[in-house]
């Protein structure tokens, strides 16, 4: 009765369809707090498009349509199953408020600066599924690593793949400056392709033309792990240039 009656008011309130649910803070992923704490059957619970790591940062996370993908360092990219593990992720049951076409697209930060006029405050979360053909693209995937290994030096071996000519969604958030204790502050992409054949972190991306759907988020929910390691950490640290080398990097270093 208690589910009944909070999805009801969720549907009356406009709430449901307008909330993000995360699992854990930026800072625990920075210091290597890697441990899963959220099933991927309780994340598709709560929204059908998001993003996010596994398990001992075993892979990108590519949650679209309600189905969830993982994007390996080899390469390879498969559905993860519901009692897999994340130790970080967001997710938001997605409806366009808006739509925009984009282009030409010259480099990944031309595209964030298009998203940038499009987005309407500095001081809300907003999720974005953009889709059409990349003429260039380029994805990382961390490898995977014991919990305590920080995230700077967990992704200096990750998987580095170039495409052209490929076609599929890009999704993820950006975030404003002031919630980057919690979350990725500014924008955080990954992408699948329409075969879900690749899939990974966005580093890079040119286009023609792409589709743009905006669905702007009003309410927060954040999951708290209840691991020992996480309740013991201490998270007081600015993580934002570590987070810059991180999520942001093209090399191996």
């Amino acid at each position: 009765m208690h589910h009944i009656v909070q999805a009801a008011l969720a549907e009356a309130l406009d709430i449901q369809h307008h909330s993000i649910f995360q699992v854990s803070t930026s800072g625990a992923i920075v210091q290597g707090l890697y441990q899963g704490c959220v099933s991927v059957a309780d994340l598709r619970r709560h929204g059908d498009l998001g993003l996010g790591t596994f398990e001992d940062l075993d892979g990108e996370m590519i949650l679209i349509d309600g189905h969830c993908f993982r994007a390996r360092a080899d390469g390879s990219v498969t559905e993860a199953p519901d009692d897999a593990l994340t130790p970080f992720a967001a997710v938001v049951a997605f409806v366009a408020d808006t739509s925009a076409a984009i282009g030409p697209i010259a480099s990944l930060e031309a595209l964030t600066a298009d998203l940038d006029r499009l987005r309407t405050s500095d001081n809300t979360i907003v999720a974005f599924r953009i889709t059409g053909t990349f003429d260039t693209l380029s994805l990382r995937a961390a490898c995977k690593h014991e919990s305590g290994t920080g995230l700077v030096e967990a992704t200096a071996d990750q998987g580095l793949f170039d495409f052209t000519n490929i076609t599929g969604t890009m999704l993820g958030f950006w975030s404003p400056e002031y919630a980057q204790a919690i979350s990725i502050a500014g924008y955080h992409l990954h992408f699948i392709s329409d075969d879900r054949r690749h899939g990974g972190h966005v580093l890079g991306a040119t286009a023609t033309s792409l589709k743009v759907d905006i669905h702007q988020v009003s309410d927060v929910h954040l999951a708290i792990p209840e691991t020992e390691a996480f309740l013991q950490a201490d998270l007081r640290g600015d993580t934002r240039e570590q987070l810059d080398v991180a999520e942001r990097s093209r090399e191996r270093r």
